[in-house]
């Protein structure tokens, strides 16, 4: 039995919750980065012995629609699945249904979906710090219970919160931009995960082509990419009532 961890994680959060999944489960783990479009992902065969756990983010309630075409590429022939949408303390709506169609296509067996925070990758004020350490915990106790599931031969499909049809797609909006910090040194364009940043030229930015996913203001080493204060503004406002009050990681099983 091999352990796969399957992520589309641009700033760090759902990779962090995915770890923990996959080392409480087993130690031959295989990593697969859905952010990285270099990759080919038809190279990927799974088989039925095989356990993989799929991270995503929640973007406005939906799975981000690149890590679900990368995703129909791998091939699951019947490994299992736990599925995982992480989410920044707002709410993640359709999510997990999404993501179970999507793997469910791709020829895994879902048997268990997690829920999970972390920090808001726009509005940092939002679940600071998460996971934290109670997240951990519920995370490893979360994995234990999944474990006993699968040492029992227990495949069944727990029943996942969403509907479908899916809400409505939201459209990227906020786009982060250069500011004189910016010394070109090219790692935002290297490693945006849909390339809408001009290698040659990182202060230009593909705005139909960028997801708002913020990977390039977290892993600029000089902080020059900045998304625009006013629009920043709004969106801790808008998320304000909803975002104020803890959430806690949710288990179906």
């Amino acid at each position: 039995m091999n352990i796969y961890e399957i992520t589309f994680s641009p700033t760090g959060g759902t990779k962090k919750v995915a770890g923990v999944l996959a080392n409480e489960l087993g130690q031959n783990i295989t990593a697969i980065d859905l952010s990285n479009g270099s990759v080919d992902f038809y190279q990927f065969s799974l088989t039925h012995e095989d356990i993989a756990i799929i991270a995503v983010p929640s973007y406005s309630g939906r799975v981000p629609s690149i890590a679900a075409e990368r995703m129909a590429k791998i091939q699951g022939n019947g490994a299992k699945a736990i599925i995982v949408c992480v989410y920044g303390n707002r709410a993640y709506e359709d999510t997990l249904v999404e993501l179970q169609d999507i793997v469910q296509q791709a020829g895994f067996s879902v048997v268990s979906a997690i829920a999970a925070i972390a920090e808001h990758s726009i509005a940092h004020k939002y679940a600071t710090n998460r996971p934290d350490k109670d997240d951990y915990e519920h995370l490893r106790a979360f994995a234990g219970k999944i474990g006993k599931k699968l040492a029992e031969n227990d495949f069944s499909i727990p029943a996942i919160p969403g509907n479908r049809p899916y809400r409505k797609a939201a459209g990227a909006g906020i786009v982060p931009k250069a500011t004189k910090a910016c010394t070109q040194c090219g790692l935002c364009a290297s490693r945006c995960p849909v390339g809408a940043i001009d290698k040659n030229n990182p202060a230009k930015v593909d705005k139909k082509a960028c997801i708002s996913c913020m990977r390039c203001v977290s892993i600029c080493p000089h902080q020059a990419r900045k998304v625009n204060g006013l629009l920043l503004v709004i969106v801790n406002m808008m998320l304000k009532k909803a975002c104020s009050v803890r959430k806690e990681c949710e288990l179906y099983i």
